[in-house]
């Protein structure tokens, strides 16, 4: 059974909650920083700068200062999918207008102060544009979301917490990694097919549009993002098989020209770059061996990497996300609902394909990463396993939830402020290096980078403006409860 038109939709979340845990996910990831001067950051904002300041695609005079790279002939780019660095190009106008300077006088060497502020700066305002943005109002749709399958803003609050800063979501939206937006956008294009496919939303053209575009631009961001894509395609099949085929195929349509319109950035970067829309830069990947193997580095699943991606002390998901140790009872409560079912399928497979992904892609491991960053798109699919669980037991399991949650919140804390990068050679790098680094203030902040305070300083003002905004949007838990999914009364 699915949810198919009846004249009523679901309930949705609390407008001042999503308001509230919108400021409060953006700014906790603002906040923070991570390193410029890791490759995966660095070698995308170098392509930005390229863009912006020179009108073309080639890292040349940045080669040497980063590992992640791409060669054809004589020319250095990117190596990655191009989604993170055309987002990045805005951000580096910008501060180029703001500054007044560009990199052209800079010194290409690890070793200049000067290009590392100036990426340092540049870095921040993309990721409060972009990254930022996209992890909190995905954050906000689920929300949504949760509240709307179970009838309790309660439920979706916890499941949005959890997802947001319970979890390596968190640090890894500081960054300009697509392991985070890929998952946002996943959840926007989710969401936005749920709500269409539910109540008398039926046929209205927002929501098809937007499941387009997110999906289309997750490809432009990451392409393994075809894993978790193909079991979206077939459940918006399932959701519609009832609609009548005129309806459907105007749906089918406005999403398709919404994806394609999104790949267009795609095209153009491949032209510029390379002279074709049809080439990417893992083609000239050099010094990584491992992605002549198989497709681009991707063999078959391994059951001891999924083991190690799951459960291992060096990169292991519930060491960093314990809160999702619940997750399977979750989303197997969600698959006995016949409310629920198809939803709760569809979770679990997202979930189960991006693990057999990085369990068989040959850097599994994600080089210098704290917890399985490849796995970071299944994270809010398995979070929203919570909100049965919160919405069906008492006292005491909410109890658990709340203490995982909690935990989690201050082990993210700690990662997003400290290390998201943990060094390869610790065997539990949660431990060591990263908090020790935490509890010695070896942090980055807004303030500790640009108003000169010491770096354990910084956690200060975070906590000023993040600690009451929290206790204010759970007091907001206290005002009467939701009406559930398909009661007669709910709103529309």
């Amino acid at each position: 059974m699915i949810d198919m038109p009846t004249g009523h939709f679901p309930v949705r979340g609390p407008r001042k909650l999503a308001f509230g845990l919108f400021v409060l996910v953006w700014f906790s990831i603002i906040w923070f920083g991570s390193s410029e001067y890791n490759p995966n950051n660095s070698t995308r904002l170098f392509a930005a700068v390229s863009l912006v300041e020179q009108g073309d695609a080639t890292i040349d005079e940045f080669g040497k200062l980063t590992i992640d790279k791409a060669e054809f002939g004589k020319h250095t780019y990117l190596d990655k999918a191009p989604g993170m660095t055309v987002m990045a190009m805005p951000a580096v106008w910008i501060a180029d207008t703001l500054t007044g300077t560009t990199a052209a006088p800079l010194a290409k060497t690890m070793g200049d102060p000067g290009l590392w502020d100036y990426m340092r700066f540049r870095q921040r305002i993309a990721v409060a544009m972009t990254v930022a943005v996209l992890t909190a109002l995905a954050t906000v749709l689920l929300l949504d979301l949760a509240t709307g399958i179970t009838g309790s803003a309660s439920a979706g609050f916890v499941t949005a917490l959890a997802y947001a800063l319970a979890t390596p979501v968190w640090g890894w939206s500081t960054t300009l990694f697509g392991h985070a937006p890929v998952g946002a956008l996943l959840l926007i294009a989710v969401w936005a097919i749920w709500r269409g496919t539910s109540g008398d939303a039926i046929g209205q053209w927002r929501y098809p549009l937007l499941a387009g575009a997110a999906l289309g631009w997750a490809l432009v961001v990451e392409f393994s993002v075809v894993i978790p894509g193909l079991p979206i395609v077939i459940w918006v099949i399932w959701r519609t098989r009832a609609v009548a085929w005129p309806v459907r195929a105007r749906l089918f349509g406005l999403a398709a020209a919404a994806g394609l319109v999104a790949l267009v950035p795609l095209l153009v970067y491949n032209q510029v770059a390379f002279g074709t829309p049809f080439k990417v830069g893992y083609e000239g990947v050099v010094g990584f061996n491992g992605m002549k193997q198989g497709f681009f580095g991707l063999t078959y699943p391994k059951i001891e990497v999924l083991a190690q991606i799951v459960f291992g002390t060096e990169r292991g998901l519930v060491w960093v996300a314990p809160v999702l140790m619940l997750a399977p009872f979750g989303l197997a409560r969600l698959i006995r609902n016949p409310a629920t079912r198809d939803l709760g399928w569809l979770c679990t497979a997202i979930a189960i394909g991006v693990l057999l992904y990085n369990s068989a892609y040959v850097y599994w491991d994600g080089g210098y990463a704290t917890g399985p960053r490849h796995s970071v798109p299944a994270i809010g699919f398995l979070a929203l396993g919570l909100a049965p669980l919160w919405q069906g037991w008492r006292a005491s399991g909410r109890g658990w939830i709340a203490g995982l949650i909690a935990s989690g919140m201050i082990i993210n804390l700690a990662i997003a402020a400290a290390e998201i990068a943990a060094p390869q050679g610790f065997r539990f790098p949660l431990v060591n290096p990263i908090m020790p680094m935490f509890l010695r203030g070896e942090i980055r902040t807004i303030a500790g980078d640009y108003w000169g305070w010491s770096a354990g300083f910084g956690l200060i003002p975070w906590l000023v403006v993040a600690g009451p905004l929290l206790w204010w949007l759970i007091r907001q838990l206290g005002q009467p409860a939701a009406v559930p999914l398909g009661s007669r009364s709910a709103a529309a």
